[in-house]
């Protein structure tokens, strides 16, 4: 009876525990979902880009660093923010938009490309600060797609502490001087942007959601089948992309809701990663990682300014179609100064799947040289005569 009674209570503490370790993590989570929405608020009254993933980010640095938070994002809701944000993506390649590409495509890809080449340049020279390995360079600074590679960067292999902050210097940056260069140097004048109808999107908000989760849900076991690298973004951009060109189903978009709830949780997976070594790193990373931002940046310009020339459009057309990021900042610009807004999304979505199919690439080709590095390094045992030779 008395061993009984011991084990008994022996289950009963374990059971409390697992209790108090519940509701200790759910007061963790709900804490944080709290204070983040809140930021998220306060962020876009501030009219600032991608409010929700900044707040997410900084309010989950303030937990990770004070004990307060949960210790990271489970997997599984990494990978529907992943494949949210792809599906969101795939939804901008339109037929007008490939018909651009046709009616251009060498210029078109030819920045696009030039665009490539120079971000990878800037991403080795950032690559030399002794506190950034290679990995973590090339993505830092990849013009386009921000969010996907910060929700890719440590599956790739990166830093993703390190690649949000200076993806974001890079975003900041350029919706900041975007509309200041807009207007002060190609003199745009403010043009009359239509509003959507709010009873469609209420009408469509449903649908909306079943399709981002079928969207995942295709696009993800597929991609795991056929071996694509980061499945979660590539396999639902890819069903969401070519459902948009087929228009099956006709009308698709990704409620508004949805987008910035995951773009919260990718700010919380690279918050929750911050420590207090890793934020000295990047503080000595920053003034470096800027100058080379506002380089490629003014490089971009001078792309803008060529494919104005041999494509015809105007200067501010050019400009716009090759600013490094702020895809949605970029085509709101577009659109309220009278630019060519089919054009530059062309050249905007072009830069942005070029980055993100050539990310996963890249990261391999530098892990498989860095470990080939490794090996070299550490010299090989030798076999005593005693030891069999492997015959």
């Amino acid at each position: 009876m008395t061993k009984l009674r011991h084990t008994v209570k022996a289950v009963a503490a374990r059971n409390s525990h697992r209790v108090h370790a519940v509701l200790c993590q759910g007061g963790r989570w709900g804490g944080l979902a709290a204070v983040s929405v809140v930021a998220w608020l306060a962020f876009d009254a501030l009219a600032l880009e991608a409010p929700s993933l900044f707040a997410a980010l900084t309010v989950a640095m303030f937990f990770a660093l004070s004990g307060l938070g949960p210790s990271r994002v489970p997997r599984p809701l990494s990978v529907a923010a992943q494949g949210t944000l792809a599906v969101t993506i795939g939804v901008l390649i339109e037929p007008d938009t490939m018909g651009v590409l046709a009616d251009n495509w060498i210029a078109v890809v030819g920045v696009g490309l030039a665009t490539l080449a120079i971000s990878a340049g800037g991403g080795a020279l950032l690559s030399l600060h002794r506190d950034v390995d290679a990995v973590t360079g090339m993505l830092s600074l990849a013009a386009g797609g921000a969010t996907g590679l910060v929700a890719v960067a440590k599956e790739l292999g990166g830093d993703e502490r390190i690649v949000v902050v200076v993806q974001y210097l890079r975003v900041a940056l350029v919706v900041v001087t975007m509309p200041l260069i807009a207007t002060l140097a190609f003199q745009a004048q403010p043009s009359h942007v239509p509003q959507a109808d709010a009873e469609t999107s209420l009408t469509h908000w449903w649908w909306g959601i079943v399709f981002v989760i079928a969207c995942i849900g295709i696009g993800l076991p597929l991609a795991r089948l056929i071996r694509l690298p980061i499945p979660a973004t590539l396999g639902p951009l890819i069903v969401a992309g070519t459902s948009e060109l087929l228009n099956f189903p006709p009308d698709m978009s990704v409620p508004s809701v949805v987008l910035p709830a995951a773009l919260m949780i990718i700010g919380w997976q690279a918050g929750l990663a911050f420590t207090v070594s890793s934020l000295r790193i990047v503080g000595r990373v920053l003034p470096y990682a800027a100058f080379l931002v506002v380089s490629i940046g003014g490089v971009c310009a001078l792309l803008g300014w060529l494919l104005s020339i041999v494509t015809h459009t105007s200067l501010l057309t050019g400009y716009l179609a090759t600013t490094p990021g702020g895809l949605a900042a970029v085509l709101a610009v577009s659109a309220s100064t009278g630019a060519n807004v089919v054009f530059v999304a062309c050249v905007q979505l072009l830069r942005l799947l070029l980055m993100l199919a050539f990310a996963p690439v890249a990261s391999r080709v530098l892990l498989r040289r860095v470990d080939k590095a490794q090996r070299q390094a550490v010299p090989s045992e030798r076999v005593s005569p005693s030891e069999p030779n492997g015959s």
